[in-house]
């Protein structure tokens, strides 16, 4: 277990309590908040690893603590939230979070993508080093812009580099279409899924052992894209 802090930001006491209760063996501490404002406080002092959001707070909108949280932290925010719709998780995730969990939930899924958000964002974390890296049987060199398969070296156009190096430095997170048109064209006009459908798919005919049944960019229907590292 890393030294890990988890802050809980929640009006329901008895949703509180049961985050907290299914945490106590996964991280080091967790905090809890009955406000936006004072989870915002509690975020600036403590830097927790992780933030869990509820959207329904007395004080502001989650969808507005979401976006202060994101102008300094980079730790990663999952969204609790009894809405359902793809609208409002692309919304939430180009705002900044990282997951979205529906209530009511169950505490043995909530813990296991607790885990894996608070992975991932070490693995975001050494990814951004640009260390050469083998991702299943590539050999990727986001510094040096070198891609190989074994002796074989693999041309990347500089806009499938970009889309590349945004993947796998936020392996295993839910990356909105607008998200990536922004971070890989850094410009706010145009469509981003017909963009995006293009260079995606000549990506995957590159790097994906199959790219019709890809296992690496993997589609999320209505929202945009997720790179899942090889186990």
């Amino acid at each position: 277990m890393r030294d890990d802090t988890v802050l809980v930001i929640d009006d329901e006491p008895q949703i509180r309590r049961v985050v907290s209760n299914a945490l106590q063996s996964e991280v080091t501490r967790v905090l809890e908040a009955a406000t936006g404002s004072q989870g915002i406080d509690l975020a600036s002092t403590e830097r927790p690893s992780l933030i869990v959001l509820d959207l329904g707070l007395p004080d502001r909108a989650g969808l507005d603590v979401c976006k202060e949280l994101r102008k300094w932290s980079t730790a990663p925010i999952v969204v609790l939230s009894a809405r359902h719709s793809d609208q409002e998780k692309a919304l939430l995730l180009d705002t900044g979070a990282d997951d979205y969990i529906t209530k009511p939930f169950s505490t043995i899924e909530f813990t296991a993508r607790i885990r894996a958000n608070l992975r991932r964002a070490q693995a975001a974390q050494l990814a951004a080093q640009v260390q050469p890296m083998s991702i299943g049987d590539l050999l990727v060199d986001l510094n040096a812009r070198t891609l190989r398969r074994g002796e074989a070296s693999i041309h990347l156009t500089p806009i499938e580099w970009e889309l590349l190096r945004t993947f796998v430095t936020q392996a295993g997170r839910t990356l909105t279409h607008q998200q990536l048109f922004n971070a890989v064209w850094g410009r706010a006009f145009g469509d981003p899924q017909q963009y995006l459908r293009v260079h995606v798919a000549n990506l995957r005919r590159k790097i994906e052992q199959d790219a019709v049944r890809p296992q690496l960019i993997v589609t999320e229907p209505g929202v945009g894209y997720r790179f899942e590292m090889p186990r």
